[in-house]
């Protein structure tokens, strides 16, 4: 339990942290594959909806403009100041038909065979137990829904990320990750694995291949701050933070980089 609580934890610090730039024009690729995964669900108006680890809406907010206003959506989080972000477009939007609200993905809380779709971009991998999380979202599923996955592919933000964190290593080496935690089902072999595992039948899994624009260092800093790198550099020192900064803007100006991998897997199961 004291893992699970911990992962939570760091998730919402990090997150509620990396607020303050997660909608900065830098960092397009929230909304870019939160419309993406909705786009695959094929939603009808009226649907109701719900979306797991729903950060500022990039997911939550297209579901709801399909829906229409017969529908519903329900948008939860562990990160209070991103669903603060989201309800905040929703009204800018006109959208009344969405709320927002904090949520754990292991205890929503929901009857069950409560909503016709179940969404969850990028946060799937945030909890130590993954098929636990999966077994919940399918629960709260109705027969004929399909519950929607979205996760990062191979080669994450590279060629970026290693440089970001063999500067982490340098300076703080006990922050640094050998690995993402995506990294355990950044191929459809192990993504389709931990669905069966779960016990939900064989997803449909389309791998694709993409990259992020970098229009300059300052560029991916503020992507750094804006996604959950932040909840890295929010426990170093100033100093410290300043050296992988450094190290980071020396790189993408010198190697003239202008775009990061960003390789996507989405995973679609439906429920008869």
């Amino acid at each position: 339990m004291t893992d699970l609580n911990e992962a939570k934890t760091k998730a919402a610090a990090a997150y509620n942290a990396a607020s303050d730039l997660f909608d900065h024009p830098a960092n397009t690729f929230w909304d870019r594959f939160g419309r993406n995964t909705i786009n695959r669900l094929d939603l009808k108006p009226g649907a109701s909806v719900l979306d797991v680890c729903c950060g500022s809406g990039a997911s939550a907010l297209p579901a709801a403009e399909q829906v229409g206003p017969t529908g519903q959506v329900i948008g939860i989080d562990v990160a209070e100041k991103l669903l603060g972000l989201a309800g905040a477009k929703a009204t800018s939007q006109n959208l009344d038909n969405v709320e927002f609200r904090l949520g754990d993905m292991l205890d929503t809380g929901f009857a069950d065979a409560s909503f016709d779709a179940v969404v969850c971009v990028f946060g799937i991998f945030f909890v130590p137990d993954i098929p636990a999380a999966i077994r919940e979202l399918w629960r709260v599923l109705r027969p004929g829904g399909k519950l929607a996955i979205t996760t990062w592919g191979p080669d994450f933000f590279e060629p970026a990320n290693s440089v970001f964190w063999n500067a982490v290593r340098d300076v703080k080496p006990e922050l640094y990750k050998g690995f993402n935690p995506w990294d355990r089902i950044s191929e459809p072999s192990t993504l389709s694995a931990i669905f069966i595992e779960a016990g939900v039948p064989e997803p449909l899994i389309v791998a694709e291949q993409g990259t992020h624009p970098i229009a300059s260092s300052e560029d991916w800093w503020t992507t750094l701050l804006g996604s959950g790198y932040r909840g890295t550099i929010e426990q170093m020192e100033p100093e410290l933070v300043e050296y992988v900064r450094l190290a980071n803007h020396s790189f993408i100006s010198n190697a003239q980089i202008q775009e990061v991998q960003a390789n996507v897997l989405y995973a679609v199961a439906e429920k008869f």
